[in-house]
C-alpha cells in the first residue's frame, strides 16, 4: 500500500511500531534494493510529545545537523555516527516539530547481491551472511546505499531523485507480534525501560542484539 504523507503525522512513538514490515526500496546510481523493516526506534525532539526525551538528536533543539527532522514528515534523516556509518530515519510528526524513527534493521528482499556488495562481503552468501546484511542500523544503510550527506533528507513519499538516488516506502501486512524494550547502545536513562521505545518483530532472525549503552546499566539499576 503506498505510503501517504498523513500517515507519519502522529508521534514517533506510535508510528515506529507500524513501520514494522514496511519496505523501503532504493535505487541508487541505477541499483535497486529493497527491505523489510524488522526493527526500528523511535526519537522525540525538543517539545515533541509528554516526555522529553533525553536520547534524542534534536533534544536541545533545532541545529545543522537535525534540520531535517524538524521539517516536513515522509523524508529521510540520514546522519553519520561515529564518523562512519550512515543511519536512516524516517521523519514523523507535524512540519516544525523533530521526530524520527530510525531503521534498525530490515531483511534484504531485493538485491541481495548488490547489498552485499555495498557491504563488501563476498559471496555465495552463507545464511548468516543474509541475514546480516541489514542487521544493524550502520549495515542498513549501507546495504541500501544512502549515504550522509548526500541523500539526507531524500523525500520517500513522492518519490523525488536527490543526488543519484530514489527511496520510497510502502506499507506492509500488519504485524501481529511486536516486541518493546528499551534503544539500544544509548547513553543513561534513555537506554533503559523508561524509555522502551524499541519495536521489533518477535523472534525475526534480522533482529540486532540488545547492548547496553554508556551508564545505562547503572541507570537502569539505580546507580
Amino acid at each position: 500500500m503506498t505510503l501517504d504523507r498523513q500517515d507519519l503525522l502522529a508521534l514517533p512513538i506510535d508510528v515506529a511500531p507500524r513501520l514494522l514490515g514496511a519496505e523501503l526500496r532504493t535505487v541508487v546510481d541505477g541499483v535497486a534494493t529493497a527491505l523489510r523493516i524488522t526493527e526500528v526506534e523511535a526519537y522525540h525532539g525538543r517539545g515533541t510529545g509528554d516526555v522529553a526525551d533525553p536520547g534524542s538528536h534534536a533534544r536541545m533543539g533545532p541545529t545543522a545537523r537535525n534540520a531535517t527532522m524538524w521539517g516536513e514528515p515522509g523524508h529521510l534523516y540520514v546522519y553519520l555516527s561515529h564518523g562512519i556509518h550512515s543511519c536512516i530515519n524516517v521523519v514523523c510528526g507535524p512540519e516544525g516539530t523533530a521526530g524520527g524513527v530510525l531503521l534498525r534493521a530490515g531483511e534484504m528482499v531485493e538485491g541481495v547481491d548488490a547489498a552485499a556488495h555495498r557491504r563488501g562481503v563476498r559471496g555465495p552468501l552463507s545464511r548468516i551472511a543474509r541475514r546480516d546484511l541489514a542487521r544493524g542500523p550502520g549495515r542498513l544503510g549501507q546495504a541500501l546505499g544512502l549515504r550522509h550527506p548526500l541523500h539526507d533528507g531524500i523525500d520517500i513519499v513522492s518519490g523525488e531523485e536527490r543526488n543519484g538516488a530514489v527511496a520510497r516506502l510502502t506499507w506492509g501486512a500488519p504485524v501481529a507480534d511486536v516486541s518493546a524494550g528499551p534503544r539500544v547502545g544509548v547513553a543513561g536513562v534513555a537506554g533503559t525501560m523508561a524509555f522502551p521505545w524499541r519495536f521489533w518483530i518477535t523472534g525475526d532472525p534480522t533482529v540486532s542484539p540488545f547492548r547496553w549503552g554508556r551508564g545505562a546499566r547503572e541507570a537502569a539499576e539505580g546507580r
